[in-house]
């Protein structure tokens, strides 16, 4: 499409894939004669009008790395209207038709209303390893996120067993527990905690003990980071379980790392969907997954919620912790 000129920003937290994503939307894009611009240091690049144009070499072996190419940071500026004003001024200097944003919630709302101010249309890539943007069932870098959280449990767990310890294992998720939900059921974990569902220590220090009547020789609680103090969590259980309690958090490890291949697809597929929403003129949208398929809906930023397939995970988990 001659004349067309198409912003790429990456923002808020990085995920695994989002170099996938940039990769498919960068040669898409070209590949229809339409001008791509990267726009480093996510929002905050933005406002201070970082940005280079970008070719098919530009995006070259990055499919298989971690992080961003084209970096990403916080931005506080970007939530004030002097912030917005300035970061629509130089989207209009670009002559931008569309922002593509990938990124988490934060990221779209921010696109949302940069694009109100600027008049230009945007696109949203759901990329998260939080796995809890409205709009999608999966998130670019969701599946990296769990399949190293598992990693290091399953290692954990060699330990727990051998020491025959009560293990505490933080995972991310501050406001939510897809994260810990996940793992939890996939290694076999005994208790997971997460923000969504407050829990109650006698109830947790109460069963711990039925399975230890049961023969159980090591315990995993999956700990999701908003549900509570992992350390403080160690020191009350010690109290009460007259046990061995150690904590571990897996920390800043699930952010990084090379991209799964179901992360790696995803973030390709979604790259594509997004072009083909600019090239037939579509706006203010973002793409995600539902039921299976590639799909677009609103752009509105929300935060998704847990659903009946995350409720019947945590209930199995449980019903298997015998």
């Amino acid at each position: 499409m001659a004349n067309l000129r198409v912003g790429i920003v990456t923002a808020g937290g990085d995920a695994p894939g989002m170099n996938a994503a940039i990769r498919c939307c960068v040669r898409s894009l070209l590949a229809n004669d339409v001008k791509v611009f990267g726009i480093k240091r996510g929002y905050k690049g933005l406002i201070e009008n970082d940005f280079e144009e970008m070719s098919a070499r530009s995006v070259g072996g990055i499919i298989n790395l971690g992080g961003t190419i084209l970096k990403t940071a916080r931005s506080e500026e970007i939530k004030t209207d002097e912030g917005l004003e300035l970061a629509a001024k130089n989207l209009n200097i670009l002559q931008l038709d569309y922002l593509i944003a990938i990124g988490g919630d934060g990221t779209f709302r921010a696109a949302k209303e940069e694009c109100k101010k600027s008049g230009i249309y945007s696109i949203g890539i759901p990329a998260s390893i939080d796995n809890d943007i409205e709009g999608t069932e999966e998130t670019i870098g969701f599946d990296t996120a769990v399949n190293t959280a598992l990693d290091a449990i399953d290692k954990i767990r060699d330990t727990a067993i051998s020491h025959e310890r009560l293990f505490i294992v933080e995972v991310m998720g501050k406001g939510s527990g897809f994260i810990a939900i996940t793992v939890g059921l996939a290694s076999g974990a005994e208790f997971v905690l997460i923000p969504e569902i407050p829990f109650d220590l006698a109830t947790l220090v109460k069963k711990y003990f039925k399975m230890k009547e049961m023969g159980k020789k090591s315990t995993i609680i999956v700990l999701a980071e908003g549900a509570s103090n992992g350390y403080l969590l160690a020191e009350d259980l010690r109290k009460n379980v007259k046990a061995e309690v150690r904590f571990s958090s897996i920390g800043y490890i699930q952010r990084g790392g090379p991209p799964t291949v179901r992360s790696r697809i995803l973030a390709s597929l979604f790259g594509l969907k997004a072009v083909e929403c600019i090239l037939s003129n579509q706006k203010d949208i973002m793409v995600g997954m539902v039921d299976g398929a590639v799909k677009t809906s609103p752009l509105t930023g929300d935060k998704r919620t847990l659903t009946k397939k995350e409720i019947t995970m945590l209930e199995l988990t449980e019903k298997l912790a015998i």
